[in-house]
């Protein structure tokens, strides 16, 4: 899945328009679009795309309100 480049040094400061605009490329399929969303987010957090960490399911809680 190397397929993708993820360059950390490369950064311009955009306003909320350009960044949008520049961000999505509906050419490709959705299911295209989280591919390599997952593809980056693995590289930016450093794990695995084929063995990503479990979820700590400790630090959450249920309740009822009143």
């Amino acid at each position: 899945m190397e397929q993708y480049r993820f360059d950390r040094t490369a950064f311009k400061i955009k306003t909320y328009a350009e960044s949008d605009a520049d961000n999505v490329d509906l050419s490709l399929s959705l299911e295209e679009r989280v591919r390599q969303a997952w593809y980056l987010t693995s590289k930016a957090y450093g794990f695995d795309l084929n063995n990503p960490p479990r979820m700590d399911k400790t630090v959450f809680s249920c309740r009822k309100q009143k």
